[in-house]
């Protein structure tokens, strides 16, 4: 303890130094601006999960589109296109739109818009038994870093089902 400045009167005065003032203020400083930091961090993460899951959610619906359609490989003739045995060959699919999420705003407006690209890729996986690959992959970029996230969702595919 350091000794306390006395009165004229003999009698002692309690109170803070500037220095003891100053530490407390940066160490305040220090706690705020963690606390700060940990908010902006969460709120980033947050954004992050909602476009993630939005993402997920196109590819998925791509790949289950994919799926959908009609493959009866043992038909006869073979045929190729909407209506007919064989509606999903083996072949590339692009498809660009805006990604679900909330925003605000008109959601076609290139302001608050968030663009995705959906590529869907079926290939022949084997012929005895024939097997088919659906592979949708979601293209976005995360606006925070600009770093391009791609979510992919791959199903196997028999005919008939």
């Amino acid at each position: 303890m350091r000794p306390r400045a006395k009165h004229l009167s003999g009698e002692r005065e309690a109170g803070f130094a500037l220095g003891e003032v100053l530490v407390a203020i940066f160490i305040l400083s220090l706690v705020f601006s963690g606390l700060i930091y940990g908010y902006v961090q969460a709120n980033r993460m947050a954004e992050w999960t909602s476009m993630s899951l939005a993402a997920q959610s196109y590819a998925s619906q791509g790949a289950e589109q994919a799926r959908a359609a009609d493959w009866r490989p043992r038909d006869w003739p073979p045929t190729n296109g909407p209506g007919t045995m064989d509606e999903l060959p083996p072949t590339n699919y692009t498809k660009v739109d805006i990604l679900d999420i909330p925003i605000r705003g008109d959601p076609s407006s290139s302001d608050f818009s968030f663009w995705v690209t959906n590529n869907i890729t079926v290939t022949k996986y084997s012929d005895n038994p024939p097997l088919r690959q659906i592979r949708s992959d979601c293209c976005w970029f995360f606006p925070l870093t600009g770093q391009l996230q791609t979510n992919t969702v791959i199903l196997m595919r028999g005919p008939d089902q």
